[in-house]
């Protein structure tokens, strides 16, 4: 098929796969660092700021502080709506017939790949994600599954490759295992070099010698934890075909972090779920949503852009801005409401389940390093119309500086002032109504964790027999944790991130482990 990267003006003028400062030169190079060292700026600024407030201006710290604690009352009142309104949206979209939904449309055209990415992982764990490919209510030999090997995993993962392959082979249109090796300059060793090496093996090998069109394939990229519904690719058909311009769109799942949840800690499970919910959140704001994790696009969009980025660690998200920014601004992400279960993080001891969480959470959110990118993008790339660039620069500036501050603020510094105010301030009825207040606020703010609990045991997979009835009471008050893990799991991780990348630090990609 022709080369189509001349429908993308802003792509042949520049390199839109900058990772980091490191990889541009003269004064777009001081540019990017300046945008990386940004975030990390920003929030310690923010926290210092609030800890010398309370000292030099306890009452401007305490009136700001119960503002604070008002307006965290109010979000998250907004975020449980939307967490309930996708809830039901969910639900509703598991009770359909997604097979008799697709019966109007003339799909027998379309092609899916999907690829997996895969390490160390054990057979179980793989055999378990082919095998609800398998039972999925679609014709299989519409799929081609790529099992995506590294050469650094060494023998027994080609093993286990090749175990999968003789197993599950026949059961697809096409099977292909390939192995990315594990010394090409320029890349980071992760799943975005592993998944592109894997999409031009499909190219090359599959696509090609079969005359197959980019446009009639449509890539489905999961982890390999990742086990589908059996409606997945008819929903995915049914909204790739109805949608406005497909080949201009990604498709967002829900993932469900509950594959071993009976199993897990309440650490972990509470982690997991809060994930989910907020994936679940973000489904009913898709103007603020970008890929994440599990999702499909088009191959003729993956192949335009390079497929996924090679020299960073957040490929998921890092695509969507790949492709809206070469395409100038005009790509969505489209979301599904429909659920693809994968792995809580969760190891064989509470301290390797703590170590691996903070591990995982630190690499989510150094994808912190999308915001110097996107940014440095769109003063490049005048395009993009200057509304949409103000409002998404404005959205995930705000997003990363939230996610670190907030709950710091509100369940550590929100105290400040009384224990580091001045002797003025401690006589004033302020200084003792202050805890009281803010106490209060965050009483009815924890409500929201009520709906939380509730919603997460209608949620959860079948109870396993050797499991009791009580383990359900455990899982409704594990949500008191929710303070400690926002704090540990999200704001500190998070801060670990930004401050990585604020002094140049820049992390590799970790692999987390799967344990069932």
């Amino acid at each position: 098929m022709e080369d189509k990267s001349h429908l993308l003006p802003y792509a042949r003028r520049n390199d839109f796969h900058t990772g980091r400062a490191t990889e541009l030169s003269g004064r777009d190079k001081r540019f990017y660092r300046l945008l990386e060292i940004a975030p990390g700026a920003a929030s310690w600024v923010t926290l210092i700021g609030v800890v010398l407030a309370s000292i030099y201006a306890p009452f401007f710290a305490a009136y700001f502080i119960i503002a604070f604690a008002m307006y965290w009352v109010l979000k998250t009142a907004f975020l449980s709506w939307h967490l309930r309104y996708n809830w039901r949206r969910l639900r509703y979209h598991m009770k359909i017939d997604w097979s008799a939904m697709v019966e109007r449309f003339t799909y027998d055209h379309l092609y899916h790949v999907v690829i997996l990415p895969f390490y160390q992982e054990s057979e179980e764990i793989v055999n378990a994600t082919l095998e609800s490919l398998a039972a999925a209510r679609y014709d299989k030999k519409s799929i081609i599954v790529v099992l995506a090997t590294e050469a650094r995993a060494g023998e027994s993962a080609q093993k286990t490759a090749a175990h999968m392959h003789a197993k599950w082979g026949s059961a697809f249109g096409n099977f292909l295992v390939t192995t990315h090796p594990g010394d090409i300059a320029g890349e980071v060793a992760g799943k975005g070099s592993n998944a592109s090496w894997a999409a031009e093996e499909v190219r090359t090998k599959i696509l090609d010698p079969h005359g197959i069109r980019y446009n009639h394939v449509i890539v489905s990229i999961f982890d390999i934890d990742t086990v589908i519904y059996p409606d997945y690719f008819n929903c995915l058909i049914w909204h790739y075909m109805t949608a406005e311009e497909p080949l201009k769109s990604s498709f967002q799942p829900v993932p469900v972090f509950n594959n071993n949840i009976w199993e897990a800690s309440a650490l972990a499970r509470v982690v997991a779920m809060s994930s989910t919910f907020w994936e679940m959140v973000q489904q009913e704001r898709p103007e603020r949503m970008a890929t994440f994790s599990s999702h499909a696009v088009s191959f003729q969009a993956l192949y335009e852009v390079g497929y996924w980025q090679r020299n960073m660690v957040s490929e998921d998200s890092r695509i969507f801005w790949n492709l809206l920014i070469a395409n100038n601004g005009h790509y969505t992400v489209i979301p599904l409401s429909y659920p693809v279960s994968m792995d809580a993080n969760a190891a064989p001891s509470v301290w390797g389940t703590i170590k691996n969480i903070y591990k995982q959470h630190r690499r989510w959110t150094y994808g912190v390093e999308n915001l110097s990118y996107i940014i440095y993008h769109f003063t490049k790339n005048k395009s993009i119309p200057l509304r949409q660039r103000i409002r998404l620069g404005l959205q995930q500036a705000e997003g990363y500086w939230s996610l670190v501050t907030n709950p710091i603020m509100l369940f550590i510094l929100g105290w400040a002032p009384i224990f580091l105010g001045s002797q003025e301030f401690h006589q004033t009825v302020l200084s003792y109504n202050l805890p009281i207040i803010v106490r209060d606020l965050l009483i009815i703010a924890m409500f929201g964790l009520v709906i939380s609990s509730i919603i997460s045991l209608t949620m959860l997979p079948p109870r396993p027999k050797d499991k009791s009835r009580l383990r359900y009471v455990v899982m409704a008050v594990q949500w008191v944790l929710v303070p400690a893990t926002m704090i540990i799991f999200s704001a500190i991780p998070g801060l670990d991130s930004q401050t990585r990348l604020m002094l140049g630090k820049y992390m590799g990609f970790w692999v987390t482990p799967k344990t069932r």
